[in-house]
């Protein structure tokens, strides 16, 4: 199973894999201007793709080879902004992998400020299955 397998989305936002192991993603990106909202900071929206693509990865990471996952489900808090030229840090982690469904957890920092935390539900199909997609 490619854990380091990028994306053209993570291409396009400039987000790389920091650390992987079995259970547990870490995903970093740096904010710049074109990721701003019209206050000036970071658009939450791509700080939910960071967060769903470090739990998304953490789950792929537990999944048996050919297995496939899709968040069905996303909740967000957020904590504190992001601005440009800072570092965002998400660190994912499966807290639960079932046959059908898992979930994760993440947690969103620039250097030890909490910005966001998330939790997402994924469906899981098992090797030859016909329905979810990697990510």
């Amino acid at each position: 199973m490619p854990v380091h397998k990028t994306s053209p989305a993570w291409r396009l936002l400039g987000m790389d894999m920091a650390e992987a192991r079995r259970g547990l993603a870490v995903m970093e990106i740096a904010c710049r201007e074109e990721l701003l909202n019209s206050q000036g900071v970071m658009h939450g929206g791509f700080i939910s793709t960071l967060a769903d693509s470090a739990m998304a990865r953490a789950m792929a990471s537990v999944l048996p080879e050919g297995g496939r996952h899709s968040t069905f489900d996303l909740k967000m808090n957020f904590i504190s902004s992001v601005r440009v030229g800072d570092k965002v840090r998400a660190t994912g982690k499966v807290l639960h992998q079932g046959r059908r469904t898992g979930v994760a957890e993440c947690r969103v920092v620039c250097g030890e400020r909490l910005v966001a935390t998330a939790t997402a539900s994924f469906i899981i199909q098992a090797p030859g299955g016909d329905s979810a997609s990697a990510d």
